[in-house]
């Protein structure tokens, strides 16, 4: 009973796995009845709270199991009390784990902004009438005399906040404060079922967030500080997209478009390229890589075919385990990470996500539009959608549009070694300041302050 006792409270470490480092927090409760609950954390993964499945304690002996991810850590309390040594399992893999007690040290994010800030910042609410829901946000205002010209800034892929926080990083803190120093409002908002907003972000698609988008730009036109003729879009990743969306279906309300890591391909084509592009520069196997690519061909075979979803989502399930192994092979827990994933699958954002074809807006786009994207992005290849995003904007007679690609630069935008998605948790750097410095100068050139 005495491990027991030592056990209850956080342990963290880093699980090492080839070129992947993963920061893991465990969080130990112990019950009344003497037995133990137990989440994880993976901070850089954005996954917190992850449920344990079951905690076994026998002596110095730990068995944490997470049914959810199909993870297992079985380990040894040190004598002392203050490290749990032991294997971290998960898809097959083995990997060494030690963890100490306490929380992980805080990342060091220097670029991070701190009050007292020069400039009033605003809680407000954005009512999207046409979805019946309400956006948290935060309204930054410039020093200076209004009206001012303001950008809405448009997060990635996923549930994120109005900082599109990230691996510890808050890129849009970050670019919302450079840009209100520089004299530019902003807006940024909880994407729509995520913090203080309305909605249910799990039924969401790129379509709607186009029209929460639209909201936003409604919103900041009824404010006496904005002017209403100089109100734009920055969108990231994904973002970038429902940016060119939203222009295109409002192009007399949308002054001017941003595009940061923005694709020009339809999904589909980016998942291909993604993948193969993070797997070759992570030193995979030419098997391994051929087996991912002949899954995901699979699977999006399914989902063009069978619209009805439960049908889908067994299908997707039958074929991953296939593919994977047999069933008999597969432990219960990777059964259960199995079917979380052909649920995933067959959400609306992806069927949406899969088929959605960037160039079809970007050809009725009107307003002045700058693209950035970063050389070492293996996320958003600019070789696939650099050359796309011009050719379509150049279809639709836009003329007003400079694209860059920026050397040394990964898809957060941080000044990187090779790209990879384990590094951006690593690197202090949140948005490499030269291209903060280019996107306030394209703004004073093309709409002024």
């Amino acid at each position: 009973m005495k491990r027991q006792t030592e056990l209850a409270g956080v342990w963290s470490g880093t699980l090492t796995a080839g070129t992947l480092r993963l920061p893991l927090v465990l969080r130990f409760t112990r019950q009344p009845d003497g037995s133990y609950t137990a989440t994880l954390d993976s901070p850089n993964q954005g996954a917190f709270g992850i449920p344990a499945s079951a905690v076994q304690v026998e002596a110095e002996r730990v068995v944490v199991r997470f049914e959810a991810i199909g993870g297992e850590f079985t380990a040894t309390i040190s004598p002392d009390g203050k490290q749990l040594t032991g294997t971290w399992r998960q898809s097959g893999g083995e990997y060494p784990l030690t963890l100490t007690r306490g929380e992980l040290p805080k990342p060091k994010r220097p670029q991070e902004p701190q009050p007292p800030f020069p400039y009033r910042t605003e809680e407000v609410r954005i009512p999207n009438r046409k979805a019946k829901i309400e956006l948290a946000g935060t309204l930054t205002l410039p020093e200076g005399k209004p009206p001012f010209a303001a950008v809405v800034l448009l997060t990635g892929s996923g549930a994120h906040n109005r900082d599109e926080e990230i691996f510890g990083h808050k890129p849009f803190l970050v670019i919302a404060d450079y840009l209100t120093r520089a004299g530019y409002a902003t807006l940024r908002m909880d994407d729509r079922g995520v913090g203080n907003s309305g909605g249910d972000f799990r039924r969401a698609t790129t379509l709607d967030f186009a029209e929460d988008a639209l909201a936003a730009v409604a919103y900041l036109r009824t404010r006496k500080e904005i002017d209403r003729k100089r109100i734009g879009l920055l969108g990231h990743s994904e973002g970038a997209l429902v940016g060119a969306i939203a222009a295109a279906n409002a192009p007399r309300e949308v002054a001017f478009l941003i595009m940061l890591a923005g694709t020009g391909v339809p999904g589909e084509q980016i998942l291909y390229r993604q993948a193969e592009l993070i797997a070759r520069k992570a030193n995979l196997a030419e098997p391994l890589i051929e087996r991912n690519r002949a899954i995901q061909q699979r699977v999006f075979e399914i989902l063009k075919r069978e619209r009805d979803d439960q049908k889908a989502e067994q299908a997707i399930y039958e074929a991953l385990v296939n593919m994977l192994g047999a069933s008999a092979q597969l432990s219960a827990a990777q059964q259960h990470a199995l079917r979380a994933e052909a649920r995933n699958y067959v959400s609306p954002w992806f069927r949406t996500f899969l088929q959605l074809d960037p160039a079809t807006y970007l050809r009725r786009v009107r307003c002045p539009v700058l693209v950035l994207n970063g050389e070492l992005d293996l996320q958003v290849d600019p070789d696939q959608n650099l050359p796309a995003i011009e050719r379509a904007l150049r279809e639709g007679g836009n003329k007003r549009f400079t694209i860059r690609r920026l050397p040394g630069l990964n898809h957060l935008f941080q000044r990187a070694r090779t790209g990879l998605i384990t590094e951006y948790a690593e690197i202090e750097e949140t948005f490499n300041p030269d291209a903060l410095q280019l996107i306030r100068q394209w703004l004073d050139e093309t709409v002024g302050k």
